[in-house]
């Protein structure tokens, strides 16, 4: 599945995805010492929501649009990120997860974005001007593994990809695998959509073989039942998730369900912890529904 972050700009994955990044980060966050992030794929930063490619699909109306009418005080920090790169009430313009990280920065903390593609990097850079981040034109693989362990005590790294290639799943499976031996302690998310629920499944069976012993899956599926051809939603992987974010995340998730289901439907948006000992998923708080 080809998924450019421009195409898809403010969606309800890019709602969910940004929202429960931000509550990872101030989580993780509690405690003082430095933070170093790590966005694998970082796309271009900045996305016009009336420009050629996400005006073609038409997404923004479905996600940062009913996330920004929505009441919901538990979306505020959303909101606020989003309203930090726009003039007017309505959003002209979408922050990429790089912009999103650099609003939650600390002085203490550290901000690494990469970004292969050479015409999103050039257009991350301009994004990314007058912020600390330092921004890396590699294979996503390659810099992931060479960042661990991060030169702080503790890390986040955001694996975000378009994926395009055919073995997108299998290098991440791999090196999320390496990661784990070289830091096993770390925070990882790993973002994906929802399209073949047979082949995601698979996936998810690989994944609960790598030894990660804290594995939470997010899952939001926009429909009440499979809408086949079409994008149905989107996930999250987070190793190692902090208590406090988990603690938080049932009303969250539900306060996103809600804000977020299209017409006719509810909706759904689930919290799972993979069973890696059993390579199969069991239900565990935090869940919402």
């Amino acid at each position: 599945m080809n998924y450019r972050h421009s195409f898809h700009a403010g969606n309800s994955a890019d709602v969910v995805k940004h929202a429960l990044l931000i509550a990872l980060v101030r989580a993780l966050q509690l405690k003082d010492s430095a933070l170093t992030l790590i966005d694998t794929h970082a796309g271009c930063g900045l996305y016009d929501l009336a420009g050629e490619e996400a005006g073609r699909t038409g997404e923004a109306a479905g996600g940062v649009l009913r996330a920004c009418a929505a009441a919901d005080p538990l979306l505020d920090d959303y909101r606020a990120a989003v309203r930090a790169v726009n003039e007017g009430a309505e959003p002209r313009f979408y922050p990429g997860s790089p912009r999103f990280l650099a609003g939650l920065l600390r002085p203490q903390d550290s901000l690494i974005l990469n970004e292969k593609h050479p015409e999103d990097a050039g257009a991350l850079r301009a994004a990314m001007r007058g912020t600390p981040a330092a921004i890396h034109q590699r294979d996503a693989y390659e810099l992931w593994l060479a960042m661990l362990p991060t030169r702080t005590p503790r890390g986040l790294v955001v694996v975000d990809p378009p994926y395009e290639q055919t073995d997108e799943r299998a290098r991440i499976t791999a090196t999320l695998a390496a990661a784990q031996r070289k830091w096993a302690h770390g925070v990882t998310v790993i973002w994906y959509p929802l399209k073949d629920r047979a082949a995601h499944a698979r996936w998810k069976d690989k994944l609960g073989r790598i030894g990660a012993p804290k594995l939470l899956n997010v899952e939001h599926w926009l429909y009440d039942d499979d809408q086949p051809g079409i994008y149905n939603g989107a996930g999250l992987f987070i190793v190692n998730p902090p208590y406090a974010f988990t603690q938080g995340l049932p009303p969250l998730l539900e306060a996103l369900r809600a804000s977020l289901a299209p017409e006719g439907h509810k909706g759904k948006i689930t919290a799972d912890w993979l069973d890696t000992a059993a390579s199969a998923p069991r239900t565990a708080r935090p869940r919402g529904r």
